[in-house]
C-alpha cells in the first residue's frame, strides 16, 4: 500500500510545482494539460493543469488545476509533513515555506524536537519536523 498526497490548486498549479521543485531538489513530471482533453473548460484554462508530480528524493506528491466548475475551499482538513535532516535545515525550509504564508506554530524546539507549522502563499498546510 501507499499513501500520498494529491493537490488541487485554483489555477497555479504549475507556479505552485515550480516553487516546490526548486525548494526540495525536485523535479516536476508528468505533466498534462488540458489542452487535448475531451473536458468542457474555457479556452483560456486548456494550459492549466489536469495533472502533473513532483519527484525527487524522499518527494512524491501528485496535483493539478482544479477545473473551473469545480470549487476549492481552503481548508486544514491536509498538511503536508517534511522530516528534516537537522535543524538549521528545517529552519530554513520553514522559512522559506512561510514566506507570504501565515505562521500558525512558529518553528521551535518542542518536547520531541523541532516543530513549526504554516500555511504558504498557495494555501497549502505545512507541518516542518527534526528531531535534531
Amino acid at each position: 500500500m501507499k499513501i500520498q498526497a494529491y493537490l488541487a490548486f485554483n489555477g497555479n498549479c504549475q507556479q505552485a510545482l515550480n516553487y516546490y521543485a526548486n525548494l526540495f531538489g525536485a523535479e516536476v513530471k508528468n505533466r498534462e494539460t488540458y489542452e487535448d482533453k475531451k473536458m468542457d473548460v474555457p479556452a483560456s484554462y486548456r494550459q492549466k493543469l489536469q495533472h502533473a508530480e513532483l519527484s525527487g528524493k524522499n518527494i512524491h506528491i501528485m496535483a493539478y488545476d482544479a477545473a473551473p466548475d469545480t470549487p476549492i475551499t481552503h481548508g486544514n482538513q491536509i498538511h503536508m509533513a517534511i522530516d528534516v535532516e537537522n535543524s538549521e535545515k528545517a529552519k530554513e525550509v520553514f522559512s522559506e515555506l512561510s514566506k507570504g504564508g501565515q505562521i500558525h506554530h512558529n518553528f521551535m524546539e518542542r518536547e520531541w524536537g523541532y516543530f513549526g507549522r504554516c500555511t504558504d502563499q498557495f494555501g497549502i498546510n505545512w507541518m516542518v519536523n527534526s528531531k535534531i
